[in-house]
């Protein structure tokens, strides 16, 4: 075979390219060495999933197992009293109807005004009024959620027991749903105007050749085009306000009761948490450890919104070229 001649400058080329022995050991020592880093940052975040998991399963099931607690009980009972009386009850739908009491109507609030602003952003608002108000809606994000829960007892709760009812006492779920929901309304009207913003241009200009006008090209048009991402900003809120805690804690009051009605006074699972945690309850005893079986509940019902959310995105997911 007759070799290819290669020229002097290739030949240089090729060699600056290896560089010297020394310089590609440490070159591939340093590349190594980062990949490494990224795997032991990805494992330490399977890892800390399965201890939280393991944690959580087992205190749960010590918890089960104690005399004072029937299963049955914990999973049908519409009682929750740990802390008061000799006959202590564990029912949980107590908490989990107080958690999605409040978690619905911060979502009623929250999810259509968030998709509205964002719709307007996205279509309606001129290039400055955007860029000024979008900042400002993110800014809410960042404000600590004990100044929310504040805000609802001075401001939220007062209004609703001067202007609405004075069935409204100092705490109730409304004011607190409302003050979740104002919360989570920065994660919807952004990651929904950024969904909205993300469907091509031709869709649009096809839609407006057919004779459409703007409000049919956004809701008929571009909002069905953004589908999945809107999903995903709800499903993200939504579990945001499930797990949402100082809020509730402060406004939402500490009485676990089934019932539907927004001005009475419930607790939720992240609230009961709150109160064991504060240090009266002893370590070892059935309270203590009731914290974790209802963090598994809480655990349990977040996971089933992902799973099924996830379910939800697959199918409406749309792909464009």
């Amino acid at each position: 075979m007759t070799a290819v001649p290669v020229s002097p400058a290739a030949r240089a080329a090729a060699a600056s390219r290896r560089g010297t022995p020394r310089a590609a050991r440490v070159r591939d020592a340093r590349e190594r060495l980062i990949r490494g880093a990224l795997a032991g940052c990805a494992l330490l975040s399977v890892v800390t999933t399965f201890a939280i998991v393991g944690i959580l399963a087992g205190e749960t099931i010590r918890f089960l197992g104690m005399p004072e607690v029937s299963v049955a009980d914990f999973l049908t009972g519409t009682t929750w009293s740990p802390l008061l009386g000799a006959q202590k009850q564990f029912g949980i739908w107590p908490l989990v109807c107080g958690t999605l009491l409040v978690t619905a109507i911060a979502a009623a609030f929250a999810l259509p005004v968030g998709l509205v602003t964002a719709i307007y952003l996205s279509e309606y608002a001129p290039p400055r009024v955007r860029t000024a108000v979008k900042p400002a809606l993110e800014v809410l994000a960042g404000i600590p959620t004990v100044v929310y829960g504040y805000f609802a007892l001075a401001v939220i709760t007062p209004f609703l027991h001067d202007h609405v009812s004075d069935r409204f006492g100092t705490f109730n779920a409304l004011g607190a749903g409302l003050a979740v929901g104002i919360m989570i309304l920065p994660i919807v009207a952004s990651l929904s105007e950024d969904a909205l913003r993300a469907v091509p241009r031709s869709l649009r200009d096809a839609a407006y050749a057919m004779g459409g006008t703007r409000f049919d090209v956004s809701v008929k048009v571009v909002v069905p085009a953004a589908l999945s991402g809107i999903m995903a900003s709800w499903l993200l809120a939504i579990t945001r306000a499930i797990g949402e805690t100082m809020i509730v804690a402060l406004a939402a009051g500490g009485n676990p009761a089934l019932t539907l009605d927004p001005s009475a006074e419930v607790q939720t699972m992240t609230a009961y948490m709150v109160q064991i945690f504060l240090g009266d309850a002893p370590a070892t005893g059935v309270e203590y450890r009731s914290s974790y079986a209802v963090a598994a509940v809480l655990f349990v019902i977040t996971l089933g919104l992902t799973v099924a959310g996830n379910l939800i995105l697959r199918r409406f997911r749309e792909e464009y070229d």
